[in-house]
């Protein structure tokens, strides 16, 4: 493992097609024998695992995956949503020539079949009809276990949102207990993090060039298990508080598994780590012990160029439904059937959300024209469309093509958001382009409304008033949602969001674009309850802000742990990583107990009369007993019959 890293990848088609090319391209990637026999294969050079319904949109994983490996020359085959009891459906493609790659699907599996109170949903979006029990829990794990089942001596590469968020040594919040990397449990040769187009398409031509997958262990964005410090690599300890920058051959030694199981501390310390460690231009390769054995993970992938992102959503998807499934309907491909994405990654760095673990903080835009040309595709090919695009967005909908001035500034940069705790004098916050992408694809004929249905980042969109009128007045469709997430100043610091004043001048100017089009339009504020940080006061305060801008929220969530994020590591550990930890560093209370997580989110549905009772016995207990009245200026009214 001497060979350097390399920080100027191969373009993802620049690779020489693999024979299998003349085979062409599959209307569905097949998911029986019967298909690949009428497709005329006899065998499949990759199979997909998933644990969704494939549908065969550049929305779905396992479809941008999967026709990306097609147009690199490969037979691909999808096992999807298969009977995890035996290894029996995991053969019904046969042996892979080269790999079996294997996901949970569009969410990590925990989160898709258990709420934030560890109740079991009684739906799944990614299902055919929305079924639940589909997908077992930890799919990642079940699944690569039972490929290695199947065929023992088939290369097992785990990939996705799970694997990604899971590669180091996490807190699982369903099990109340520090897991391993994920790479571990599920045997798996290779860990794919991020999104995996770079990765994947390098791995599937080194198998095919007959390179063991023992071999592959310097591609960017993959983790591996190794026995010690690779030759020619000099080890940094994460044990030092603050890291010092270094380059050339180095590597970040974090804090064992036993120790981050052990010493909460020392688990705070390490996610800070993890997540200094994430810009490609600087990052440094991680290893974690893991027993006698070592986890190893290169730095992440180099963002992909306009024209790749270009070449991944015009790759030939049917976008629809594998038929296979009769025509029940997958709600996730309901909702998203008819939108575009122009972007990826997000600068927000929010503490709570994975999207930057993940998708990374540099932001990946598709060009004007790949744009367009696929909202005419979905005008001339979707038998459903009715003259609406359902959205124009990515992680956030307003950072197309924003990124920071300088490439060198950018590669050298540490901080974890550029609009946090102030958008950073280095970003360009020029919404030009994003105007001039609304204004060109609302008039492509038969066209009637685009609307924007990704999160909108205010704070941002301030320093374009342009933008807000754009979108208010042309892309709302009666309602914008927003993320303003609290009011206080406590659980915002821990969420790394903006003040309320900024949701305030943004709401200020949306009502102002609203009447100046004529229309009646109203914002959908989200907010958090029991985020790391929060008390019963911050969330009364809350409260009441909500009452007096005679605001209801209809839905509201509390926080979930997702494996990972920062804040999941200040629910763990009552540390704040968001600064230097040490035993002594601050102290971050959350709340976690059942009863006080109900109580945080009937602050956000105060006009419930179900939550009037714990509300009236709260207020009582905080000394607040003047809220509950009839007045205008109180938040409950009084037990009846007083």
């Amino acid at each position: 493992m001497k060979e350097r890293i390399s920080s100027s990848p191969r373009g993802i088609f620049s690779y020489r097609k693999f024979w299998a090319e003349r085979f062409g391209i599959a209307p569905f990637l097949p998911v029986s024998r019967e298909e690949m026999e009428e497709l005329g294969w006899d065998s499949c050079d990759v199979i997909i695992v998933t644990g969704d319904a494939y549908v065969d949109h550049p929305s779905f994983g396992m479809a941008v995956i999967g026709r990306l490996l097609e147009s690199q020359g490969f037979r691909v085959g999808i096992v999807s949503q298969p009977d995890w009891t035996s290894a029996e459906d995991f053969r019904r493609l046969g042996r892979p020539n080269l790999f079996f790659g294997v996901t949970a699907g569009n969410m990590d599996s925990m989160v898709n079949r258990y709420t934030s109170d560890r109740k079991i949903r009684s739906n799944d979006a990614y299902t055919p009809g929305g079924l639940p029990e589909k997908r077992p829990d930890r799919s990642v794990i079940v699944y690569s276990q039972r490929c290695r089942e199947a065929y023992p001596d088939s290369p097992v590469i785990i990939g996705g949102i799970e694997a990604s968020l899971r590669r180091t040594a996490h807190y699982d919040y369903w099990s109340d207990q520090v897991r391993r990397s994920i790479i571990f449990d599920a045997k798996a040769d290779l860990l794919v993090f991020g999104n995996g187009e770079r990765q994947i398409v390098e791995i599937a031509h080194a198998l095919a060039a007959r390179k063991k997958i023992a071999e592959l262990k310097n591609i960017r964005g993959t983790g591996l298990i190794v026995d010690g410090m690779p030759d020619g690599f000099s080890e940094i300890d994460a044990g030092k508080m603050e890291l010092p920058v270094s380059r050339g051959h180095s590597a970040v030694s974090l804090p064992s598994y036993e120790e981050v199981k052990n010493d909460r501390v020392l688990y705070a310390q390490a996610s800070r780590v993890l997540h200094q460690e994430t810009n490609p231009g600087n990052a440094r390769a991680l290893m974690q012990k893991h027993g006698d054995r070592y986890l190893w993970l290169n730095p992440p992938p180099i963002p992909l160029t306009t024209p790749e992102m270009d070449g991944v959503y015009e790759l030939s998807y049917s976008r629809i439904p594998h038929p296979v499934y009769g025509g029940l309907k997958i709600p996730a491909f309901e909702m998203i059937q008819h939108s575009v994405t122009i972007l990826r990654g997000c600068f927000g760095g929010c503490s709570f959300c994975s999207i930057t673990e993940h998708e990374g903080r540099i932001i990946q835009s598709r060009s004007e024209k790949s744009i367009l040309a696929e909202v005419e595709k979905i005008r001339d090919t979707s038998p459903l469309f009715t003259g609406f695009i359902s959205d124009l967005g990515g992680p956030t909908a307003n950072m197309y093509r924003l990124a920071c001035k300088s490439l060198e500034i950018e590669a050298a940069c540490r901080r974890p958001s550029c609009v946090y705790p102030d958008v950073c004098k280095n970003l360009n916050t020029d919404h030009s382009s994003l105007i001039s992408l609304y204004r060109k694809a609302r008039e492509i004929p038969g066209v009637k409304k685009i609307l924007i249905a990704s999160g909108v980042r205010y704070d941002l969109a301030l320093k374009s008033p342009e933008y807000i009128k754009e979108l208010t007045q042309n892309h709302v469709g009666g309602y914008l949602k927003v993320a303003p997430e609290h009011t206080e100043a406590g659980p915002l610091s821990k969420m790394m969001k903006p003040g309320i004043g900024a949701f305030e001048k943004f709401h200020e100017l949306f009502n102002k674009n609203s009447k100046e089009a004529g229309k009646e339009q109203y914002l959908i504020p989200y907010f958090i309850a029991a985020h790391p940080g929060t008390t019963n006061e911050d969330m009364l305060h809350l409260a009441l802000w909500l009452k007096k801008n005679n605001m209801r929220p209809d839905q509201v969530q509390a926080f979930l742990p997702s494996p990972m994020a920062l804040a999941t590591a200040m629910y763990h550990t009552g540390k704040n990583p968001l600064k230097k930890v040490t035993a002594e560093s601050e102290e971050v209370l959350t709340a976690k107990g059942l009863g006080i997580r109900r109580l945080h989110k009937a602050f956000l549905r105060y006009h419930d009369p179900k939550n009037w009772p714990v509300l009236r016995r709260a207020l009582r207990d905080m000394g607040r007993s003047d809220l509950i009245g009839r007045g205008k200026n109180c938040l409950v009214p009084p037990a009846a019959g007083r």
